[in-house]
């Protein structure tokens, strides 16, 4: 089961920097994914939607500012958090890294503990969830790390699948997901669960929601899915 930790993708060529930032974002708790060059960093973006990638510039074949460039046209990554990691450190070279859709770019030789730091600060804003911090809607408050939701006074009773589908949905108010999306971000990519599976606890969740007589947040788009709002 997925259990909404964040992924991250790691794209360096240099075998030994690629293993110290992995085993310090593991450390941290995040979800780990590795690339050594753009095409496969392109390749698991598609397969794993990672929900933050660091990518450095320098790389073998595809080179990072491509491969960002590409990411941040397709609309299902654009919203995802894109680190520059270069060597190089002249304003115009950060300049073009930013131009191209890059969200934050960090200097070689960098601290851990920076860069650690900004990986938090980029999820703040993408995934407010993963990194602890409590969620509004209208009268609705999710607690991520209490792990309780409350609607105007009352405490709702919401099992585990729910729960995450309510963070998803508050993550990203008026956001329209598919089945398909909701299934990769609720269950993980490894489950086989039918779509169907997603409007069994779409409709549990609104009940829920609606336990003590308040209207349903939760819109339903016909032919496209669901959204909040």
């Amino acid at each position: 089961m997925s259990d909404m930790q964040p992924s991250v993708l790691v794209v360096e060529d240099e075998q030994a920097q690629r293993e110290v930032l992995c085993y310090n974002l593991a450390d941290e708790g995040f979800r780990v994914i590795q690339a050594k060059d753009g095409n496969e960093a392109l390749l698991l973006i598609e397969e794993e939607a990672p929900d933050l990638i660091l990518l450095d510039w320098m790389l073998p074949g595809t080179s990072g500012i491509e491969v960002c460039r590409q990411i941040k046209v397709k609309p299902a990554f654009r919203m995802t958090p894109v680190i520059m990691i270069s060597a190089r450190s002249e304003e115009v070279d950060k300049v073009r890294g930013l131009e191209t859709g890059a969200d934050d770019y960090i200097v070689k030789p960098y601290s851990i503990i920076e860069l650690l730091a900004r990986v938090k600060a980029q999820l703040r804003r993408s995934r407010p969830a993963s990194v602890g911090i409590r969620l509004r809607y209208e009268d609705i408050v999710l607690d991520a790390e209490a792990h309780k939701v409350f609607r105007g006074q009352h405490e709702m009773k919401l099992g585990p699948t729910e729960f995450r589908l309510l963070t998803t949905f508050m993550e990203r108010p008026g956001r329209v997901w598919s089945r398909e999306q909701l299934l990769d971000r609720v269950w993980g990519r490894d489950i086989y669960v039918d779509t169907r599976t997603v409007d069994v606890h779409i409709g549990r969740l609104r009940k829920a929601l609606g336990h003590h007589g308040e209207g349903d947040p939760i819109r339903t788009v016909r032919g496209a899915g669901y959204a909040l709002g």
